[in-house]
């Protein structure tokens, strides 16, 4: 049985003061013009599984602002599966607008990746067609995305990775106890080896997937992690990759303090993306070979978590059908019928879906309306 959202709540959440919404069908496309609300209906579904959710907003921008508005959101959902269904719930928490809180089927759960056991999200926005030639940090934070829904676990290796490094970064300038600084840096090379591992595992899983065909006719894409790290654990075990990171960080630590950061670790790694073909770098390919190649690294990244799983992610495309050509839209309608999986797509007018066996709905001023 397909992972189905049957219910979605919101409470004051960007343009919604209150919706109440049960989608009539898997696949759903929401039609209206720029401001009417389509992005912030994603992102609501987005933040039903930890992180930040599709646009990385703070928790305390996504609160309704003006006549009636409470100071703060929730979103909930009832989403159906083979195993009878569960409810997901999560709002600001009270007193502090830049944390929020879970429910699970009423109960709050021991932690965020209890959620993540349940269900999975994957989503394509339109900054993402800038994935190729931005910033690698934006290609990082794209590729914890992934792994996360898959290893719930690797979120917590990032976040304790970051937490030592700024408490080594905060010690460095203040003589600290060596001892003490040990420790970080201890804790520093153990979680950034568990993270590198992750990734790169994510990353040899999802090139086989997408070698099988899982995004065919998108093109192939070859995914690769540049890192230093990576490429000692490709040569050596893991613990003797932890004890050269330890012997690395202690002989850095007066780089380090002037720098004011960590010279090595998984914030120093980048995301390569080539076209499978030719070779060539996908910041090198058109703008329509990019949107082209992304669909297709989103599809194979949802088949990767249905078949290891066994249950698909919700699919969340905002504006896909931007820079691609006819062939490409057929493709794409055919391949979220082939995945079996709920999807939520966007665009300004519902015309160009035509092809898609969907459910239609424009959006206006907060309200959803069948089309």
């Amino acid at each position: 049985m397909t992972t189905q959202l049957s219910r979605l709540t919101l409470s004051d959440f960007r343009s919604y003061a209150s919706l109440r919404f049960a989608p009539a069908a898997r696949v759903n496309v929401f039609a209206g013009p720029n401001g009417s609300g389509k992005t912030n209906l994603l992102e609501a579904i987005s933040l039903l599984v930890p992180g930040r959710g599709l646009r990385g907003a703070r928790f305390s921008e996504l609160a309704r602002k003006g006549e009636g508005a409470t100071g703060g959101w929730a979103v909930a959902a009832q989403i159906d599966d083979a195993a009878g269904g569960f409810e997901i719930g999560t709002g600001s928490a009270e007193g502090a607008p830049e944390r929020r809180v879970f429910l699970l089927d009423g109960q709050k759960p021991r932690a965020q990746a209890d959620i993540a056991l349940r269900l999975a999200a994957v989503w394509l926005t339109p900054q993402m067609d800038r994935l190729f030639t931005e910033s690698a940090s934006g290609r990082r934070r794209f590729l914890d995305r992934l792994v996360v829904a898959l290893e719930p676990g690797h979120a917590r290796e990032m976040a304790a990775f970051e937490a030592a490094s700024s408490q080594r970064n905060r010690l460095l300038g203040d003589r600290p106890d060596p001892a003490w600084l040990s420790g970080l840096e201890d804790a520093m090379a153990r979680h950034a080896v568990a993270a590198t591992a992750g990734r790169a595992a994510l990353l040899g899983q999802l090139n086989a997937t997408l070698a099988r065909g899982a995004a065919a006719p998108f093109p192939l894409v070859g995914l690769d992690l540049a890192c230093p790290i990576d490429a000692k654990l490709r040569q050596r075990p893991a613990l003797d990759v932890e004890d050269e990171l330890r012997t690395s960080y202690r002989n850095a630590r007066a780089q380090d303090a002037v720098q004011r950061g960590a010279s090595l670790g998984p914030q120093k790694s980048d995301l390569l993306i080539t076209d499978a073909a030719t070779g060539r770098p996908a910041a090198l390919s058109s703008t329509g070979q990019q949107k082209a190649m992304l669909i297709g690294i989103v599809l194979g990244h949802a088949a990767l978590i249905a078949a290891t799983r066994g249950t698909p992610p919700l699919l969340l495309l905002d504006e896909p059908l931007v820079h691609l050509d006819a062939a490409h839209r057929t493709a794409l309608f055919a391949a979220i019928g082939t995945l079996d999986l709920s999807a939520w797509l966007t665009g300004t007018d519902v015309e160009p879906f035509a092809g898609l066996a969907a459910a239609c709905y424009t959006i206006r001023d907060g309200s959803i309306g069948l089309i």
